[in-house]
């Protein structure tokens, strides 16, 4: 198989009492997995694409073939999306990040307050199931909403480097259907030492 499940950098209670532990295991081995598993089977017949880099696919949808398009977009979106967000995560995250992301959120928004509230409204008003992500082009950073599994890369509108899943899968069991409540608590988990790995890999 070209594509396989990460593991997760933390064991699925770690990111407790914010996310709780049956979610993390559902969303990791039902729901991350089957769309690994489902893009394993688009391109079970087309070899050709299965040595590309996944983030290349998703920049070229039209140089996919019509009848896996979709598929791919869907299933390749949804296994590229959620191999970021594990990463920008862990237990005793949270507060603020510092150095050269600082600088370019304070840069792009004002102050990482201003930030951190327009992202936070972005995502309680994204109707539906998505993502809201932090992109980057060069230092100059952007807040993008993208609906289903789709992400910034499939329109060229710069490279993800940080991102929230707000499809209710990520938080229902724990918060029902009180979005804003989990989109607060997340905040207290992110990695920003990754994000800041992740601006500087954007950057070159």
């Amino acid at each position: 198989m070209p594509y396989e499940l990460p593991k997760l950098p933390y064991a699925y209670d770690a990111l407790e009492p914010f996310i709780d532990a049956k979610t993390m295991e559902l969303h990791h081995t039902k729901h991350h997995n089957t769309y690994v598993q489902k893009l394993n089977a688009a391109l079970e017949k087309h070899t050709t694409l299965q040595t590309k880099p996944l983030a290349a696919l998703l920049t070229d949808l039209n140089g996919v073939p019509s009848e896996i398009r979709s598929a791919v977009r869907n299933h390749g979106g949804g296994h590229w999306n959620h191999s970021l967000f594990w990463t920008i995560m862990k237990k005793g995250g949270g507060g603020e990040p510092q150095g050269e992301l600082a600088s370019a959120i304070k840069g792009s928004f004002g102050s990482f307050a201003e930030f951190k509230a327009k992202f936070s409204a972005d995502a309680g008003a994204l109707f539906g199931s998505g993502w809201v992500w932090l992109t980057a082009r060069g230092k100059e950073l952007a807040i993008v909403s993208t609906p289903n599994q789709d992400n910034p890369l499939m329109s060229a509108g710069g490279h993800p480097i940080f991102g929230l899943d707000v499809w209710e899968h990520a938080y229902y069991l724990k918060y029902q259907n009180r979005r804003p409540e989990y989109i607060e608590a997340w905040w207290n988990l992110i990695n920003w030492s990754q994000v800041q790995d992740n601006l500087a890999a954007a950057g070159k």
